[in-house]
């Protein structure tokens, strides 16, 4: 064994295992098998809920994608697909409690069910988990959290540090502040998987005290794979410190 590779691997030694006992519950994820670009058989599905398990967490909310363009799913989709994976899950002797709500596209459809009263899946509560695009701003973007809140729902923003338009928008950043929209940020991001970039808007949003939830947005092996590099991160004990709300759900 060369020097450098005994140095990586001493180092790598001194990181403890990820565990996720602190955070509790997952609130995003993609785990009911083909109805999104998540997990792709009943089969992958257990294998990702079983590690999830494995790391600690009691209960997870998995969040299919709802879009109008790509994944029409409808609560009734999503619902038949849940309990699928949980008779599944009882197959397998795995006690890990499971439900669904829906990570919802911000378009002008989604404003349409928002108006005309359609049933929407909160992740608990009146926790709707919405997302945009990473580019751009969507226009209606005020006009929909408003819709959303005068139907009692109250939007969290899944992982805000991904969106290129909200890094460079301080002001923006301030205005859904100020509006109390709930930031939900993923844990991969603490581990630079996105870009260095998105790793330090995430650093800071911790820092500055505005995530109420984090999230593993597990798609597949991949995602879980490079989460276990979580422990190097220098805020994996700062996030675990964090007042967020994924423990109380």
């Amino acid at each position: 064994m060369g020097l450098l590779n005994f140095l990586i691997k001493k180092r790598e030694a001194e990181f403890e295992p990820l565990r996720l006992d602190w955070m509790q519950v997952d609130v995003h994820s993609h785990l009911i098998p083909g109805i999104d670009d998540g997990a792709k058989t009943i089969e992958e599905s257990i294998s990702l809920i079983r590690r999830m398990h494995e790391l600690g967490l009691r209960k997870i909310i998995t969040t299919p994608h709802v879009m109008s363009e790509f994944y029409k799913n409808t609560p009734e989709s999503i619902i038949a697909g849940l309990k699928l994976v949980q008779e599944a899950l009882i197959m397998e002797k795995i006690n890990v409690e499971l439900t669904a709500a829906a990570e919802y596209y911000l378009d002008e459809i989604f404003l349409d069910k928002v108006q005309n009263g359609e049933k929407l899946l909160p992740i608990a509560n009146n926790y709707v988990l919405v997302e945009t695009g990473f580019i751009n701003k969507p226009q209606m973007l005020f006009e929909i959290f408003f819709a959303m809140e005068m139907r009692g729902y109250k939007p969290v923003f899944a992982h805000p540090e991904r969106y290129q338009y909200l890094i460079q928008d301080k002001k923006l950043l301030s205005d859904l502040i100020d509006r109390e929209v709930y930031f939900q940020i993923n844990l991969l991001s603490l581990t630079g998987f996105y870009s260095k970039p998105i790793k330090s808007f995430a650093e800071m949003l911790i820092d500055e005290k505005k995530v109420k939830f984090f999230g593993t947005d597990c798609h597949n092996h991949r995602y879980l794979d490079m989460l276990e590099s979580l422990p190097k991160s220098k805020y994996y004990e700062k996030l675990q410190q964090q007042n967020v709300l994924n423990k109380f759900l």
